[in-house]
């Protein structure tokens, strides 16, 4: 498996290389707000520009703050296939929760007039709910997928991936900057989360004990000392009357840990909490208890909305707080004012940068009124902090986000296994021993069992058909300084470039062409069947051959032509193409496309592998390529071509010219040649030397000793 090694070194190498040579990609401009606000619903609306690159406040019914709305082109433009950003615009909650991700302007080839847009926008539908906190993974999961490591697995789009990917790392990227800029303390990684093999046996009395539950009592006059000096001094005359009294008397517990919910609360609020728990995985739920007449909440407050008289930070941070909308009953051996106070059960996601297992602040407002009318409102905090031993939780160990190549390559990974061990065996015998393969009685059978793998494994199961979009997107990113990381999305098909690339050393086209193509390998099929169904072979002549196989270069640099000049409209002519057709989406397209692939397949029933010979693109480039080849691979004798035209006559590709030499810009390595020079009983120099062979050699004879034998 050393060579398997070798090859996934180089893939990886190869990230490396075109991370660090990749330039930076132009940012797209933002698009008109009027186009923004199409995609914003009731009852939310577009609220003000924040910032020149496009991201606008996002407004609730009431007009107040509720996120941001803003693209990913202007942000974090990766380009796709096209060579063209994939723009999306993007739906964050203050707490950093996907409300929307919408599909806006993109341009890859398999999306516009393959797949159709459907299946790319019920990709993005996934991330609604989800926090930009989440360990977010397109393709197979990786480390531990429960709720304690946080990481949430999205379904990718079969046939797709590579665009995909793109997508998903541009929207993270634009959104991770938004929350750097405008939601300091939103976490990136799993937080602390209850230990549910912890369970001790408390009370409430051992709760106060050991700190479990935090007591906090302010007094009138304490709170009295924060207002001196200001207009409402005077406006609590209770305050004044009686400062030794209580104003808050607060109690907090945290009540995610099992053992203490059990030791706070009675039976039937701890039963309605473990649903509640059960449902909202990843919230922590805390105990707010208050007796004295501040309260927790006004009397405007609304059930399950977060409490308008309480807030709460951590590290500096606000920490979001919501009514767990829980009616709470306190175990009965709490003390008997508790049971008469006011109890809260608020809710905090951990997702979101709360670590429940660190000290925490909670602030209460209290609030004056200072005139009869028109009042003013003077406020002060109280603040108490509470912190819940760290033996009640676990710590995960932190998932390392992979890179999108480091993703991609995991879940191919059987795939590109079988592909490599695949190639390991193929490639060394056509270097190595291609007279003895090509020699073999079984070559035939063997080498079309070798191509119908290509077909099901390597097109239509790996998605592994070669485009001539792929180096027309290089030289769109390279003509507009972007990034080649595009390549990196899909280590399938670069798996498949990197050996098409040796072969250009090696063997020139002929490795990709007559090996490794699936839609050469159907043409190649049909052929066959063709001969089977005794159809009439068309084989142009050789001026007529050599003219048709201008046209394929004449294809390329029309395609260069339209991605220098037209990029827009790219798509529409590698559509020049029909691996897309065959492969790509195996013939589920509109009929005109499904139509110009069947054209192509039965011809090739008559003129052998004719779009490969004279019209494909890829094969043109595939064909200058090969001007890297280092060396003759096919032997030649002297005879050939001179008097021998066997081989010339024999080579269904016309790439073997009247003088013998091989044209190997037109060769495909399917080792017919080397299977005539090699067979006694075929090639013709081999056959007259047999003869004379046979000739110069004494016959026995039998006689008298003297006897000439006969001629």
């Amino acid at each position: 498996m050393t060579l398997l090694r070798i090859l996934m070194t180089g893939l990886l190498w190869a990230s490396v290389t075109l991370s660090s040579a990749a330039l930076a990609t132009p940012s797209l401009d933002p698009s008109p707000r009027a186009r923004i606000e199409t995609h914003i619903f009731a009852p939310m609306a577009l609220g003000d520009p924040l910032s020149d690159d496009g991201v606008y406040e996002l407004l609730n019914s009431g007009g107040a703050h509720a996120g941001y709305v803003f693209e990913t082109g202007p942000m974090a433009a990766l380009p796709g296939f096209s060579g063209a950003p994939i723009n999306m615009l993007v739906v964050l909650d203050l707490e950093g929760r996907f409300l929307d991700v919408q599909l806006l302007d993109h341009n890859e080839p398999i999306f516009v007039s393959g797949l159709g847009n459907a299946p790319f926008h019920a990709f993005m539908e996934q991330y609604r709910g989800h926090s930009i906190s989440d360990s977010l993974v397109v393709g197979t999961p990786y480390g531990d997928g429960g709720a304690g490591s946080g990481l949430v697995y999205l379904d990718g789009v079969t046939k797709a991936t590579a665009s995909v990917r793109i997508a998903h790392e541009s929207i993270l990227a634009a959104a991770l900057q938004v929350a750097r800029e405008r939601m300091g303390g939103i976490a990136a990684g799993p937080p602390a989360f209850p230990n549910p093999d912890i369970d001790e046996d408390l009370d409430w009395q051992a709760l106060v004990d050991q700190g479990l539950i935090t007591h906090h009592v302010v007094t009138n006059a304490e709170v009295q000392t924060l207002f001196e000096g200001t207009t409402w001094e005077d406006d609590d005359p209770e305050a004044l009357d009686d400062p030794d009294a209580p104003y808050l008397d607060l109690w907090i517990a945290d009540l995610g840990p099992r053992s203490i919910a059990r030791a706070a609360l009675d039976p039937d609020t701890l039963e309605e909490l473990d649903a509640f728990t059960q449902i909202s995985g990843f919230d922590e739920p805390i105990l707010v208890v208050e007796t004295a007449r501040h309260g927790l909440v006004s009397d405007d407050f609304v059930r399950n909305t977060a409490p308008d008289l309480l807030s709460a930070a951590q590290a500096g941070f606000p920490i979001a707080l919501r009514d767990a909308d829980i009616f709470v009953e306190l175990n009965r051996k709490a003390p008997i004012a508790l049971q008469d106070g006011v109890a809260m059960i608020l809710r905090t996601d951990r997702r979101l940068g709360f670590d429940p297992a660190s000290p925490w602040t909670l602030s209460l407002s209290a609030a004056r009124e200072h005139g009869m009318f028109q009042p003013e409102i003077g406020t002060v905090a109280l603040e108490v902090t509470h912190q819940t031993p760290e033996r009640f939780f676990s710590r995960p160990g932190q998932i390392e986000k992979l890179s999108p190549f480091q993703e991609a390559l995991r879940s191919r990974q059987s795939d590109l296994n079988i592909l490599a061990v695949g190639l390991i065996l193929l490639l060394p015998v056509l270097l190595l021993g291609q007279s003895k393969l090509a020699g073999l009685t079984g070559f035939t059978p063997l080498r079309l069992g070798v191509l119908a793998a290509v077909i099901g494994f390597v097109g239509w199961w790996g998605q592994g058909q070669l485009s001539i979009v792929t180096p027309l997107a290089v030289l769109q990113s390279g003509l507009a300084g972007g990034s080649l990381a595009f390549l990196l999305y899909d280590p399938f098909s670069l798996l498949v470039w990197s050996a098409a690339i040796l072969g250009f050393v090696l063997w020139g086209r002929g490795l990709f062409c007559g090996w490794l193509c699936p839609f050469g390998a159907m043409q190649e099929f049909m052929n066959h069947i063709g001969r089977f169904l005794r159809l009439p072979k068309i084989e142009p002549s050789r001026i007529w051959d050599q003219r048709l196989k201008s046209l394929k270069y004449v294809a390329l640099a029309g395609l260069v032509a339209v991605t220098i000049f037209a990029p827009q409209h790219m798509d529409k002519a590698a559509e020049i193409e029909p691996f897309k057709t065959a492969i790509t989406t195996f013939f589920i397209r509109e009929w005109y496309y499904v139509a110009y692939a069947a054209l192509w397949l039965i011809l090739s029933m008559f003129v052998f592998k004719g779009f490969c010979r004279y019209l494909c693109p890829l094969g043109a480039f595939m064909a200058l390529g090969g001007l890297l080849r280092l060396r003759r691979w096919i032997p030649r004798r002297d005879d050939c071509g001179s008097p021998c035209q066997l081989c010339r006559v024999k080579c269904s590709y016309g790439a073997i010219k009247q003088s013998g030499e091989i044209q190997y810009n037109e060769c495909f390595q399917c080792l017919d040649c080397v299977s005539i020079h090699d067979d006694e009983t075929r090639c013709v120099p081999l056959v007259l030397e047999a003869k004379k062979r046979r000739k110069a050699s004494p016959r026995r004879v039998t006689g008298h000793p003297n006897e000439v034998p006969a001629e």
